[in-house]
């Protein structure tokens, strides 16, 4: 009884997850518009941080002090945020919201195809590979639409997205060598690095003192720094370990319906016929890989 009270917990976590994450392509969107994407997420990841170190001296508990773990969540940052948040948060300057969850939606896939490939620490099955086969249909119809049509800026884009998803593949399996530390310690650990990176490179490059921010996208670095990144990942590296890198990043197929519809509701964003196919094509592919692996756990 006690295992599946523990599981519902788990799952409850990462429908919250899946909410908090598919909000934040929302956040970035209205972000972006007045601020430069690498000091937009420099602030998202200092802030991020921030509170992240101060929840956990308030708890009691302390940042690592060698070297080793350092190194691994300077790491897992340029996994997990410096490169994916960067890239996102770009293409999100010339593609909507609502496409770019659908895109980095397929995190699963990557994280399946890495797992298979390199660590296969999860069991390779025919039914994953018939979600896999889905995931990257549903990808090609998406950006495949765009290359034919021409090779413009939302072509780039959509594959700055894809790539972004790659990184997030390989920080989900990078992020089970964080076992025995409490979840909130790598987060804090990667959004400081995160920010150690990108704080020099926006001064450099956006000279921030000179901009000037509107305050919707004050509000929404705010919003996406506090829920969908200091909250969201200390969930993320608790589900890591109770749920395995796949099972995890299972609230993909949950975050694109979510992403989407926030995406119209407060933006005025439509998918057109393409977009809405391979949406239904990556929710498919994403959870025929994942589901059966969470409902074999709950029998256990």
């Amino acid at each position: 009884m006690s295992e599946k009270t523990d599981m519902t917990t788990e799952l409850a976590l990462l429908a919250v997850l899946a909410v908090l994450w598919g909000a934040s392509y929302t956040f970035i969107k209205i972000g972006v518009e007045t601020i430069p994407p690498v000091t937009f997420i420099a602030g998202r990841t200092l802030i991020a941080g921030g509170i992240l170190l101060g929840l956990i001296r308030w708890r009691g508990l302390a940042m690592p002090r060698d070297t080793v773990n350092w190194r691994r969540f300077m790491f897992q940052a340029c996994l997990n945020s410096v490169i994916p948040f960067t890239l996102i948060a770009a293409a999100e300057r010339s593609i909507d919201a609502g496409l770019a969850t659908i895109l980095n939606a397929t995190s699963p896939i990557f994280t399946f195809l890495l797992t298979a490939l390199i660590t296969r620490h999860e069991p390779v099955t025919v039914r994953k590979l018939v979600g896999v086969g889905a995931g990257i249909a549903g990808i090609c119809l998406i950006v495949g639409a765009e290359a034919l049509g021409s090779i413009g800026h939302q072509l780039w884009a959509q594959l700055a997205v894809v790539a972004a998803t790659i990184c997030y593949a390989g920080a989900a399996i990078f992020g089970r060598n964080f076992r025995g530390l409490d979840p909130m310690v790598p987060a804090a650990g990667s959004m400081i690095c995160g920010a150690a990176i990108l704080i020099p490179l926006s001064l450099v490059f956006d000279r921030p003192w000179t901009l000037t921010p509107s305050t919707a996208s004050i509000l929404a670095l705010f919003g996406l720094s506090v829920f969908s990144t200091a909250i969201a990942f200390s969930i993320f590296f608790r589900l890591i370990h109770t749920l395995g890198s796949v099972g995890t990043t299972s609230q993909a197929y949950l975050r694109v319906p979510i992403g989407v519809g926030i995406g119209a509701v407060f933006l005025g964003e439509s998918l057109g016929p393409t977009a809405w196919l391979g949406m239904a094509f990556v929710v498919a592919g994403v959870a025929a890989m994942t589901i059966p692996a969470r409902q074999a756990r709950l029998v256990q």
